[in-house]
């Protein structure tokens, strides 16, 4: 599972990428580290059908009874459209969640935290994690107030040799090409379907290890 990533990259750089307009695009800054519940920039149609850059907080909302709200923040691609909580989402809201890395801890007391990029001519090429995004409404913990949140949640699939060396059980999806930034945004959900598989990993590389919780290399 992915619960950290950054996106280091200019505005700029991100709406060029995925082509949506200047007076589309909220305003941003870049990160190094994105947390769950941590507002970040999320490309998704708008009601018109052109593109858009917004601001979500990232994980979906699963209320506990008597406890605070637990963030789910991936979504196993076994379970896109077979679990009631994610398939209507997957099925009309769906959105790419720019990226420029993403962090797995391995170990524990203290875990060795490892941050994997794209190989390529920049430091840090832009990806994008495929995800699903909604609406909720509610309290995120007993007696708190009701808030109203657009959050989004990205796709998990197996992991590919690289970061199966750090998590074995998990890896996020990433896209990088134009046709696929548009299946997934306006293909039907098997077409979107179809992209959900491991990256390969001879075009990735580890660019950070250590104890550090943000990629301070980005720069």
């Amino acid at each position: 599972m992915c619960n950290l990533y950054s996106m280091t990259r200019a505005p700029d750089a991100v709406r060029r990428l995925f082509r949506v307009a200047h007076n589309r695009c909220a305003a941003f800054e870049p990160v190094r580290a994105i947390f769950p519940g941590h507002l970040a920039p999320v490309v998704r149609k708008a009601p018109d059908g052109e593109r858009e850059i917004t601001m979500l907080s990232w994980g979906f909302v699963l209320p506990q009874n008597g406890r605070a709200a637990k963030r789910v923040t991936n979504v196993r691609d076994d379970k896109a459209l077979s679990r009631p909580f994610w398939r209507e989402s997957f099925q009309l809201r769906r959105c790419l969640v720019p990226a420029s890395s993403f962090c797995e801890p391995k170990g524990a007391r203290p875990a060795v935290w490892h941050w994997f990029a794209l190989r390529g001519e920049e430091t840090r090429p832009l990806f994008a994690f495929p995800g699903v995004w909604s609406r909720w409404k509610g309290q995120l913990k007993p007696g708190a107030p009701t808030v109203e949140l657009e959050v989004f949640a990205i796709l998990t699939t197996n992991p590919n040799d690289l970061v199966a060396t750090i998590n074995h059980e998990r890896m996020p999806v990433l896209l990088d090409r134009q046709e696929q930034f548009e299946i997934w945004l306006n293909g039907s959900p098997s077409e979107a379907l179809a992209l959900i598989r491991s990256y390969d990993a001879n075009g990735m590389r580890i660019v950070q290890a250590g104890s550090d919780r943000e990629d301070l290399l980005a720069d």
